[in-house]
């Protein structure tokens, strides 16, 4: 039974804790093969109606059994199918014996496949359990399946895939499509491995939900689902105040739009107040730019320090066009006791001197939401960001918790994490919102959600999507500018679940 997708993943050992789950509860595992077996050859009839013949690669485990299961309910079908086994069938144990056994007519050595035209390939070999580099004859393997352009359908992940992180080990196959069982992975959605995955379908072979529920994780899709309840929502008994006051940090006069990027977005999104702190020699020209945004002269650290005897003030963001240097990190470390959007020239301020950032910030909720980029994540996480041994997902994490921060990794698939272990992957931003001044949007809207009182981690999660549905209404071509204007409509949106 296809299922709708949880936003819930599951990673391969929460997978294999939900599979011991259900053989504790009495749910015998060689049904649950049997149902997912079964499943994958209709999908391979539904999806693959011209085959000439199916090229099933099972491989020693269970994914395997599941391959040798679908291969007999196509050959019941009247299919063309040949069966290839990856090692010796004899060494073939539990679940995956009894699938070969019932399969009952044998498989050819793997390295005898010779992909042909009309092939399509099911690929049985690893699923999401392979955690170490592909054999060279499997690189191989892959390689001339790939070359000779012949589709693939995945059995729960492509293999050579990591289950985990998204990062082929070695190699993995591009599937035409993936089918795979109760939950999706991390791997699913992390990039390459989205593209790699091709088509999802996500099937119920049975395991209760309760079940799946305990086995699962912290680790989710970024979808509404997750922070909607917390989305501000305006009453009648509403004003500007109780919407809440954000303060932008502008740049010298020859940066100054960035800032004004980052107020606009945080306007429409709902921000009562927005006021643009601005150095006195930017003042002319922002003054020029602005109608509803307000506008105030902030040169220097005790500028802002008296400033802040305004009880009102509760929400900053700094970076954008800022410029990168002390000044950077005096306005910040300032700004300690407030929530703070800390993006672009304010993280990298901190590279020689994170620890300062970390400290002034640590200890309670969290108030601090960091945006880093690829590069800027490596300025304040450099270990981190060298270690190939961690997934994108776990390097957000272990940055949240040093930081005491929601941290915003942005990319394609921007994940968002928590200091206590919850973490998002987003999928709905479209390619083009990679454009100049598109994170100076996000900080801005993320910058708006805080000051209207989401927590850190939601309003980080909840601009990340939004931000990515202002893309979507804004279409191909659009520019940062057509991005801030769409973002009302795509808060909206949101809000009415419409």
């Amino acid at each position: 039974m296809l299922m709708t997708s949880s936003p819930t993943l599951l990673t391969p050992l929460e997978m294999a804790e939900a599979d011991r789950l259900a053989a504790q509860s009495g749910i015998p595992s060689f049904e649950l093969m049997l149902r997912a077996g079964h499943a994958v050859a209709a999908a391979a009839l539904a999806h693959f109606p011209g085959a000439l013949r199916f090229a099933v690669l099972c491989g020693p485990g269970n994914n395997g059994g599941d391959g040798y299961v679908a291969a007999k309910a196509l050959a019941e079908s009247g299919a063309t199918l040949d069966v290839f086994a990856l090692g010796e069938t004899a060494a073939l144990k539990g679940d995956a014996k009894s699938a070969f056994d019932m399969w009952g007519r044998g498989a050819t050595p793997l390295d005898a496949y010779d992909p042909r035209p009309g092939d399509v390939v099911i690929d049985a070999l690893f699923g999401a359990g392979l955690s170490r580099p592909v054999s060279d004859p499997v690189r191989r393997l892959i390689a001339d399946v790939t070359g000779a352009g012949l589709p693939v359908l995945a059995v729960d992940l492509p293999s050579g895939l990591c289950g985990l992180s998204g990062r082929p080990l070695g190699a993995a196959f591009n599937a035409r499509r993936t089918i795979t069982f109760m939950a999706r992975k991390p791997g699913h959605l992390l990039l390459p491995g989205r593209s790699l995955c091709g088509d999802m379908e996500v099937v119920d072979i049975g395991i209760p939900r309760r079940l799946m529920q305990a086995a699962a994780g912290r680790v989710s899709e970024n979808r509404p689902d997750l922070w909607r309840n917390e989305l501000p929502v305006a009453g009648p008994d509403t004003h500007k105040y109780r919407r809440g006051h954000l303060v932008c940090f502008s740049g010298e006069a020859s940066k100054t739009g960035a800032a004004r990027l980052s107020a606009q977005a945080a306007l429409k999104c709902g921000a009562g107040l927005v006021t643009l702190a601005s150095p006195a020699d930017a003042l002319e020209i922002n003054a020029a730019h602005l109608t509803a945004v307000m506008l105030r002269e902030i040169d220097s650290k005790a500028d802002l320090d008296e400033w802040l005897a305004d009880g009102r003030l509760s929400t900053f963001v700094l970076g954008p066009g800022f410029g990168i240097g002390g000044k950077a990190r005096g306005f910040a470390l300032a700004l300690s006791g407030k929530t703070l959007v800390l993006d672009a020239d304010g993280i990298t301020s901190f590279k020689d001197d994170r620890d300062a950032l970390f400290a002034a910030f640590a200890g309670g909720e969290p108030h601090l939401v960091l945006t880093p980029h690829e590069g800027e994540f490596s300025r304040l996480f450099p270990d981190l960001a060298a270690d190939d041994s961690l997934g994108k997902v776990e390097k957000a994490l272990e940055a949240a918790r040093r930081a005491n921060a929601a941290v915003v990794y942005k990319g394609a698939d921007t994940v968002i994490a928590a200091p206590d272990g919850r973490a998002a992957i987003n999928t709905n931003g479209p390619p083009w919102l990679a454009t100049a001044g598109s994170g100076d949007v996000l900080a801005g809207i993320v910058g708006a959600l805080s000051a209207q009182g989401m927590p850190a981690f939601e309003a980080a999660a909840a601009g990340v999507y939004i931000h990515a549905e202002a893309a979507n209404m804004a279409g191909p071509g659009m520019t940062a500018e057509d991005l801030a204007d769409h973002v009302g409509k795509a808060m909206a949106a949101t809000v009415t679940g419409h």
